[in-house]
């Protein structure tokens, strides 16, 4: 190892194996292949169907890799709609109707994938281990749809909710491009004078489109996920990527926050995301929880592993000590 003029630090070539402590399920997601360098190549900000192709098949991997697999739910899904936003509301089977507690859960998906059926089998997957109604945003995205649209779409189903229940009976989460859109829908609906919802759950939130923090490099490769900066400009659409509602990093938490729990893993290019905003929810007196996962990247083991299944029981917990207040 040596350092650069620059003070930059420069470290050799070198091989990471797979913990032995591990899960073998999480073991062997770590083993399957990965991408060849150089396949996370985007299409040029102006070439709106080079988007749309690339979209549709990322679409078409996260079901299968990502959300395949998984148990049948027991439960009901129905679209809905407000205004010109849509969704799926997704009630558990066995639940009280009378049950007020909701989730307002936000996709993830780099701010650009993720509609339809991905939405719909996310918010399955939230309600699965929440254990709560789910109403999901199919929020509006990029290459057609760029900030503020999807952002305004989440609120106004916040909006919706608020109508008929009380905030406390409301707690509001996403993972990746869900905890960007979630934590800027709270932030704005602070802004605008809005009641704060019971509680926020941030995913391994992808909440810094400007990739300042020191994970995005010290992890660079060994999470394999690589930049999103081509998808973080499209979605801005020629806003500032440090406007807090374009990256909630930067907002200011001490006009009020609700409390929050963060996730990420060792290997998350978003783990300085998540660490940074926990500590600046600390600073500003919000109650903050980090959770993180041993040698997990983001998208962590595919939804298939008992340190998964663990990180679940901490955010239904979570959820529960909340909506009880």
């Amino acid at each position: 190892m040596a350092e650069g003029e620059t003070g930059a630090l420069r470290i050799a070539a070198r091989e990471i194996p797979i913990p032995a402590h591990l899960s073998p399920e999480a073991q062997a997601w770590l083993a399957m292949p990965r991408p060849p360098e150089g396949a996370n190549v985007y299409p040029a900000l102006d070439d709106a169907e080079a988007w749309r192709q690339r979209i549709a098949a990322s679409d078409a991997m996260i079901l299968t890799v990502h959300l395949g697999g998984g148990k049948p739910f027991d439960g009901t899904v129905r679209e809905i709609a407000e205004g010109s936003a849509r969704g799926f509301e997704v009630l558990p089977a066995g639940l009280d109707p009378a049950n007020r507690r909701v989730f307002l859960d936000v996709h993830g998906g780099g701010l650009i994938m993720g509609a339809g059926e991905v939405c719909k089998a996310m918010a399955v997957n939230t309600a699965s281990y929440v254990r709560a109604r789910v109403i999901a945003p199919d929020y509006r995205m990029p290459p057609d749809h760029p900030f503020p649209v999807g952002l305004d779409d989440c609120l106004t189903f916040y909006r919706m909710l608020l109508r008929d229940r009380d905030p406390q009976e409301i707690i509001v989460g996403g993972a990746s491009a869900g905890g960007n859109l979630a934590a800027a829908m709270v932030l704005r609906a602070r802004d605008e004078g809005l009641p704060l919802p019971a509680a926020v759950v941030l995913l391994s939130p992808e909440i810094d489109l400007t990739e300042s923090g020191d994970t995005f490099r010290t992890n660079a490769g060994i999470d394999g996920m690589g930049s999103l900066m081509q998808a973080n400009l499209l979605y801005a659409g020629g806003h500032d990527l440090r406007d807090p509602y374009v990256s909630p990093l930067f907002g200011d938490y001490a006009k009020g926050f609700p409390p929050t729990l963060l996730t990420a893993g060792t290997r998350d290019v978003f783990l300085s995301n998540a660490v940074r905003l926990h500590r600046k929810l600390r600073a500003a007196g919000v109650p903050a929880e980090l959770h993180v996962l041993e040698a997990a990247a983001h998208g962590a083991f595919g939804n298939r592993t008992p340190e998964e299944a663990e990180l679940d029981t901490e955010v239904r917990g979570f959820c529960e000590r909340r909506w009880g207040r």
